[in-house]
C-alpha cells in the first residue's frame, strides 16, 4: 500500500502539472507517469470526453488491444457495468470492476475480449465537476498481478479531485491557441486553415468499419486523431460517435452521439453519428459520421464550461453575440449597467481577454457572424 506521504507528494506534482500550461497530451502523459508509482497498472486507457454528450475525443492509449480498436471500443459503449457516465463523477470514486460485479468480471460484455489479453482486473474513474465530465481513465493488470484493492481505488479518487479541474483548464487553452499571441501545437493552424470547412461523411458499419466516405473527408482525417495500425485510417472520434450511436440504440445511454473536439489553432469540429435510412437488402442500415466546423453555438457551450463562466456569466456572453449595447443587455438581464460592466469584468478575468471583440471572437470562433 502506498504510504501517506507518497501519496501527498503525488498529489502536489499532478497540481502543479495543472498549474503548467500543459496541453492535453503532455498533462495526461505527466499524470499517468506519477500515478504509476501510487497505483501500479501494465496498460490504460484515457479519452477525453466532450463535457455535455460524454462522448470520447483525443484517447490516448497503451496496452496490446490496437488490433481489435474497434470491437474495443463498441463494446465499451455498450457495456453498462463501470461506464464512465454511470460511475460515480462529482466527486470522483474510482471503481474496480472486481469491486463492481461481486468478483464475477464476466458480467461485463467486454470481459471475454479482457480475457483475450490476459486482463484479471480494471481501475475506472471518471473526471467530472460541476461543468461537465472532461475524461475518464481506465488502468488494467495483466496475468500475474493483483486485483486492484480498495486502498487502492482510494488513492486514485484522491488524485481525480484534483485531475478534473487540470482537464478543463486544459480545454480552456485549447480556445487560446487560436487567439493572437496564443500558443499552437505542432503547426496546427495551418492545418486546420486547410481543412476548407468543407462537411465530410463516413459511412460505417455496425462493427465500426469503413464502408465509403466523402472525397472532403480527407482534410478532416489528416486533422483528427487516427486510430492505431491496423485501423489507422478510421479517426478515434468517429469510432466513438459511431458506438455511442450503438450505446443509445441498445438502450445503455441517452446522450447524443455525438462530441466537439479541439483540431489545432482554435478550431473545433463538431462530429455527429446517425443511422441512415436505406441499407443493403438484409442487413442492417450503415452508420453516418459526419464532421464540420463546431457552430457558434456549438463552440460556445464548450467555451462556457471551459471557463466555468457562472450561469449569469454565460447568459450575458449569450445575449452579447447577438450584438446589443450595454443599455440593452441591462434591460434584457434585469441589472444595472454597472452590474453589466462588473459582469464582464469577471468574464474578462477568468478567459484572459480585454475587450467584448476579443471575448466573442475567443467564444464564437471564425464561423460567427458579424456583429455590428
Amino acid at each position: 500500500m502506498t504510504s501517506e506521504w507518497a501519496l501527498r507528494r503525488c498529489l502536489d506534482r499532478v497540481e502543479a502539472l495543472g498549474d503548467a500550461g500543459l496541453d492535453s497530451h503532455t498533462y495526461r502523459s505527466g499524470v499517468l507517469g506519477e500515478l504509476h508509482a501510487v497505483v501500479g497498472h501494465d496498460a490504460w486507457v484515457w479519452p477525453l470526453a466532450d463535457p455535455v454528450t460524454t462522448v470520447g475525443v483525443a484517447p490516448m492509449a497503451q496496452g496490446p488491444f490496437a488490433g481489435e480498436l474497434p470491437a474495443l471500443i463498441s463494446l465499451r459503449y455498450r457495456t453498462a457495468v463501470n461506464r464512465w457516465t454511470t460511475l460515480p463523477i462529482n466527486p470522483s470514486r474510482a471503481v474496480s470492476l472486481k469491486q463492481a460485479t461481486g468478483d464475477e468480471p464476466g458480467r461485463s460484455a467486454l470481459w471475454p475480449l479482457l480475457c483475450r489479453y490476459g486482463v484479471v482486473d480494471v481501475l475506472s474513474v471518471a473526471f467530472a465537476d460541476r461543468w461537465g465530465l472532461w475524461g475518464w481513465l481506465e488502468l488494467w493488470r495483466g496475468q500475474g498481478q493483483a486485483d486492484f484493492s480498495l486502498a487502492e481505488a482510494q488513492q486514485l479518487d484522491a488524485i481525480a479531485a484534483v485531475i478534473a479541474p487540470g482537464l478543463r483548464a486544459c480545454s480552456a487553452r485549447e480556445f487560446r491557441s487560436g487567439a493572437p499571441g496564443g500558443s499552437t501545437a505542432r503547426g496546427s493552424t495551418a492545418r486546420a486553415s486547410a481543412a476548407g470547412h468543407r462537411q465530410a461523411v463516413l459511412v460505417l458499419a455496425d462493427d465500426l468499419s469503413v464502408m465509403s466516405q466523402t472525397a472532403s473527408a480527407a482534410p478532416w482525417l489528416e486533422l483528427l486523431q487516427r486510430a492505431p495500425r491496423p485501423n489507422q485510417g478510421v479517426p478515434a472520434e468517429v469510432l466513438n460517435a459511431a458506438a455511442q450511436l450503438l450505446a443509445v440504440e441498445c438502450g445503455v445511454d441517452t446522450h447524443p452521439a455525438r462530441s466537439r473536439v479541439h483540431v489545432g489553432g482554435g478550431v473545433w469540429a463538431a462530429v455527429s453519428a446517425a443511422r441512415m435510412t436505406t441499407g443493403v437488402a438484409g442487413a442492417a442500415a450503415p452508420i453516418a459520421v459526419t464532421i464540420q466546423d463546431a457552430l457558434p453555438t456549438e463552440r460556445i457551450e464548450i467555451f462556457e464550461r471551459s471557463f466555468a463562466l457562472t450561469p449569469r456569466e454565460s447568459q450575458l456572453l449569450e445575449l452579447c453575440a447577438a450584438g446589443p449595447d450595454t443599455a440593452a443587455l441591462a434591460r434584457h438581464m434585469g441589472i444595472s449597467r454597472y452590474t453589466i460592466q462588473d459582469v464582464f469584468k469577471s468574464i474578462f478575468g477568468k478567459t484572459g481577454v480585454q475587450s467584448r471583440g476579443a471575448l466573442l471572437a475567443l467564444s464564437l470562433g471564425p464561423l460567427a457572424p458579424a456583429v455590428s
